[in-house]
C-alpha cells in the first residue's frame, strides 16, 4: 500500500501522500523552516499526531549527527534543507522501502510492490523468508531486486539529490532506574504497571478499540485503558471492547472468562461499548488466496487472517482510530527462560540444575525437555534440529524444526540462493550469543499480526498497536532479575501482581488458555483440498523452481491428520502463503490512489 512516495523530480525531492489515508489521520504532513515531514502512523502519542510529526522534524532538522528515532508506531520521510531522512521506529510496525542503484536512491515508498517489478524477484529473500517462524520480516532484503527495507530503528540519510550518505541505527542512551532487588516481586510489579499504563495511554485515540479474549494479557490492556479513561488521564474518548465469541468447539471454554472480562472492564468504564462477534463460522485458511495473495510481501501468518479480519471490520464500522491488543505478552511479560542458558554459559551448573528443575515442575515439562529447549538448542540450534530430524523424521513434517530446510524446498534452489546461510543468520537473530537478550529482539517480530493490519489500514482507518511490545515495557522486563520475575507454576507472575487490583480473580489466576488449535484443524479439514489444488495449479515458474509441489501437498495431508507440531505447521503455512503470493503477483497493482502532492518547505 502506497501511503507515501518520494521521487526526485528534476533532481529535487518531492513526495506524495495518499489522500484517503491523510484524511483519516493515518498520514500526517507538516512543514516548518527546517523542511517538510510526512509521517505514516504516530510519533510520541497517537492522540496528537501533528505535534509528534513537528517534534520529529525539529529533532532531525538540526545540523549534526542524526538522533535516535523516538518512540511511536511510524515510518517517516523528512525532507530537510540539506538532507533527506528515511526512518522507522524501533518496533517497525509500518514498512518503508527504497529503490537504489549506483549509490543513489531513486524512489521511496511504503509499498515494496510499487518500487519493484514482478519480473525482477530476489531469490535470496525467499530463502530467508522460509527460515524461522516470525510474523514479519526484519532484514534488508525484499522480494524485489534493487528494493531495500528501512530496518526498525534505522536512519537512512540521503543528500538532497538522492545520494546514499549513511545507514545507521542510533542507540538512545539508557535512562533506566535501578533494577529491583532479586526476588522483590512487588517492586517489579510496580515498575511494570507504570510502564504498561504509559504504553496504553500513548496509544489511545479518540475512539479506541481493545481486543478482549478473556486472557490475562488482552484483559490487562483493556482494563488499563478503561481506568485511564475513567480517571481522565487519557483525555476524552470512547472505548470499544472487541471480542470474538465461540459457542462450540474447544474455544467455547473461553466464553465464561470473556464474559467476566467484559463485565469487569465495563465496571471500570460504564460507557465502554462491547462488540462481540460470533465467530463460529470462521476458520483458518478461509479465503486464503485473497489474504495471502494480495499482501505487499508474503505473509507467513496469513492463515489466521480470517479471524482478525472479522474483528477489524467491526472496529472499522465504528470508526475506531486505533486497536490495542495483548500481543507480545507471552515472550515479554514472563520470566525469561533463557536465563538458564546464561547460567550454563557462566559455569553455574548447580544453580542451573536447581532452577531447571523448578522450571520443569512449574511448567509440567520434563527436566530434559527444559534443558534442551533453553540451554542446548540456543547453543547449537541447527545441530539440535538435525538430531531431532534423525529421530522423528519418518514423515514430511516429523522432526521439522524452525531453521532447517523443509523437505519440499528443492536442494538445488537452496544451495544456489543461500538457504544454509539464511538459516544460520536467522538462528543467530533468534538466539544470538546471549539468548536471554535476543529473546526481546525476536519477540518484536514474532508476536504481532502487523502485515495484516497494514494491508487493511486504508480500508479500516487504523493500525494495530501492542502495548506489551512498547520499548519502555520491554526495557522494564529486560532489566528485572530472574528471581524477581520467576515463580514456579505461576506464569507471568510480575504481570499478575501488577494487575492484581484490576484483574478478576479467575482471570488473574489462570495458568492455561485454550489455543486456536481447533480453528486451525477445522481450517485444514475444510480447505485442505483447496490448498493442495492451489499448489498443483500454480503457474508462476518460481513455484516449481523452489518447491517439490507433491511433497508440499503431502505435508498438507499430514497436517490435516494432526501429524507434526506447531513449528512444522508454521513452516508449511509460510510456504503455502508464498505460493499464493506468487500467484497473485501479476494481478496486483500498487499506487497511492488519490494523492496529494507535497513539496519541501511548503
Amino acid at each position: 500500500m502506497d501511503a507515501l512516495r518520494l521521487d526526485w523530480d528534476g533532481g529535487a525531492p518531492a513526495f506524495r501522500t495518499a489522500g484517503a489515508m491523510a484524511r483519516r489521520g493515518l498520514v500526517t504532513t507538516v512543514s516548518s523552516p527546517a523542511g517538510t515531514a510526512a509521517v505514516v502512523g504516530w510519533v510520541g502519542s497517537a492522540r496528537d499526531r501533528t505535534a509528534g510529526a513537528h517534534g520529529l522534524l525539529d529533532a532531525f532538522g538540526r545540523r549534526g549527527e542524526a538522533p535516535p528515532p523516538p518512540a511511536g508506531d511510524y515510518a517517516a520521510v523528512l525532507v530537510c534543507r540539506d538532507r533527506v531522512f528515511l526512518l522507522r521506529d524501533g518496533q517497525a510496525r509500518i514498512p518503508l522501502f527504497f529503490r537504489a542503484s549506483g549509490g543513489r536512491v531513486r524512489a521511496v515508498s511504503t509499498s515494496a510492490r510499487s518500487l519493484g517489478s514482478a519480473t525482477g524477484l530476489e531469490p535470496r529473500y525467499f530463502c530467508r523468508y522460509l527460515t524461522g517462524n516470525l510474523a514479519q520480516p526484519h532484514t534488508d532484503l525484499t522480494p524485489f531486486t534493487g528494493v531495500h527495507r528501512v530496518l526498525g530503528g534505522e536512519v537512512v540519510e540521503l543528500s538532497p539529490d538522492g545520494r546514499l550518505l549513511s545507514r545507521t541505527r542510533p542507540v538512545r542512551p539508557a535512562a533506566d532506574p535501578p533494577a529491583p532487588a532479586a526476588g522483590d516481586l512487588r517492586q517489579a510489579a510496580r515498575e511494570l504497571r507504570r510502564a504498561l499504563e504509559d504504553a496504553v495511554g500513548r496509544r489511545m485515540g479518540t475512539t479506541t478499540a481493545c481486543h478482549v479474549s478473556g486472557g490475562t494479557d488482552s484483559t490487562s490492556v483493556a482494563l488499563l485503558a478503561a481506568r485511564l479513561l475513567a480517571e481522565g488521564r487519557a483525555g476524552a474518548g470512547d472505548l470499544v471492547l472487541l471480542a470474538g465469541r465461540f459457542s462450540r468447539g474447544e474455544l467455547a471454554a473461553e466464553r465464561p472468562y470473556l464474559d467476566l472480562a467484559l463485565a469487569e472492564i465495563r465496571r471500570q468504564a460504564p460507557a465502554a461499548r462491547p462488540v462481540v462477534v460470533d465467530a463460529d463460522d470462521v476458520c483458518d485458511f478461509d479465503d486464503f488466496r485473497h489474504h495471502a495473495g494480495d499482501t505487499q510481501e508474503p505473509h507467513a501468518h496469513a492463515f489466521r487472517a480470517p479471524f482478525w479480519s472479522r474483528l477489524h471490520s467491526e472496529a472499522a464500522r465504528l470508526d475506531c482510530d486505533t486497536l490495542l491488543t495483548g500481543c507480545g505478552a507471552d515472550p515479554v511479560a514472563d520470566a525469561n527462560p533463557f536465563h538458564l542458558h546464561r547460567l550454563a554459559r557462566t559455569g553455574r551448573l548447580g544453580e542451573l540444575t536447581r532452577q531447571a528443575r523448578a522450571w520443569a515442575a512449574g511448567s509440567e515439562r520434563g527436566l530434559r525437555e527444559v534443558v534442551r529447549a533453553y540451554v542446548v538448542q540456543p547453543a547449537l540450534p541447527l545441530t539440535a534440529e538435525r538430531c531431532t530430524a534423525l529421530v522423528r523424521g519418518r514423515t514430511v513434517l516429523g522432526g521439522l524444526g524452525t531453521f532447517g530446510r523443509p523437505p519440499w524446498l528443492r536442494s538445488g534452489f537452496a544451495r544456489a540462493h543461500g538457504y544454509r546461510q539464511a538459516g544460520v543468520a536467522e538462528s543467530r537473530f533468534v538466539f544470538g550469543r546471549r539468548p536471554e537478550q535476543s529473546l526481546y529482539e525476536a519477540a518484536n517480530y514474532l508476536a504481532a499480526p502487523d502485515p495484516l493490519s497494514w494491508h487493511r489500514a486504508r480500508r479500516d482507518g487504523f493500525f494495530l498497536s501492542h502495548p506489551f511490545l512498547d520499548p519502555e515495557v520491554v526495557a522494564t522486563m529486560r532489566r528485572l532479575p530472574f528471581a524477581a520475575a520467576f515463580r514456579p507454576g505461576r506464569p507471568k507472575a510480575v504481570l499478575r501482581e501488577a494487575m492484581a487490583d484490576l484483574l478478576p480473580a479467575p482471570i488473574g489466576g489462570r495458568s492455561f488458555k485454550v489455543p486456536f488449535n481447533d480453528l486451525y484443524a477445522r481450517g485444514l479439514r475444510t480447505h485442505g483440498d483447496e490448498l493442495i489444488a492451489l499448489c498443483r495449479s500454480a503457474r508462476h515458474p518460481l513455484v516449481a523452481e523452489m518447491f517439490d509441489v507433491e511433497t508440499l501437498c503431502r505435508a498438507v495431508r499430514e497436517a490435516r491428520l494432526g501429524i507434526g507440531d506447531a513449528y512444522s505447521w508454521d513452516r508449511m503455512n509460510s510456504s503455502l502463503a508464498l505460493v499464493a503470493w506468487l500467484e497473485g503477483l501479476e494481478r496486483h497493482t500498487g499506487g497511492t490512489g488519490a494523492a496529494a502532492a507535497v513539496s519541501a518547505g511548503s
